[in-house]
């Protein structure tokens, strides 16, 4: 095994990190969830991910996407594969800089076994879900992590076989909540977590 996996066996067993190893995942979006989703799949052991993402760094993003001051301009999806790599350089990034639409989402993701959905928009949530809820493949959604309150928890929801929702499902930008680092980010790792346990379950 490489380095990195040499050592993630401290935790994990061989044929754990085998079977995250082998698993290719997709990341639709690199703003505040996506951004993070992908850093902690890499650290749990992922090795094949393919993320979409058509922006660009901006200073507004710094309080909870996993980028820094000097990165501001470049694209998302460019430094987060930087970052990833410099984590794990064995790891295998595709990552393309793509505004995915109604025209295109159909082609994307072909050969992944599991999507996660980070975009910002209920529109795009539902053309989403719409383009790959018959599709067999594990869904993982973020609805509703914006806000400072943790009065209504983030928490995992199965709406489907291959669906899970992990938010609160109502607290979003739209109605007037904050995107803030501590409910972002955990609702991020949450999904993460959600795909590494589908994963070693099977």
């Amino acid at each position: 095994m490489k380095n990195f996996y040499a050592a993630l066996l401290k935790y994990m067993s061989k044929e754990q990190i085998v079977k995250v190893q082998r698993a290719k995942v997709g990341i639709a979006g690199c703003g505040g969830l996506g951004s993070n989703i992908a850093n902690v799949l890499v650290r749990s052991g992922f090795g094949d991910i393919e993320m979409i993402d058509h922006d660009v760094i901006e200073p507004s993003n710094l309080n909870r996407q996993n980028y820094f001051l000097d990165e501001i301009g470049f694209s998302k999806v460019e430094m987060t594969a930087k970052r990833l790599i410099g984590i794990n350089p064995d790891v295998y990034i595709m990552a393309k800089k793509l505004f995915l639409d109604k025209d295109n989402i159909a082609g994307q993701f072909k050969d992944r076994d599991i999507i996660f959905e980070a975009f910002d928009s209920a529109e795009s949530k539902k053309l989403f879900l719409e383009t790959f809820g018959n599709s067999g493949k594990l869904l993982i959604m973020g609805s509703g992590m914006a806000g400072i309150s943790n009065e209504k928890p983030i928490a995992v929801r199965k709406i489907k076989e291959n669906v899970y929702i992990v938010g609160d499902e109502e607290a979003d930008i739209s109605k007037g909540f904050p995107p803030l680092a501590p409910r972002v980010i955990a609702c991020a790792a949450m999904m993460a977590g959600v795909g590494l346990e589908q994963v070693l379950n099977r």
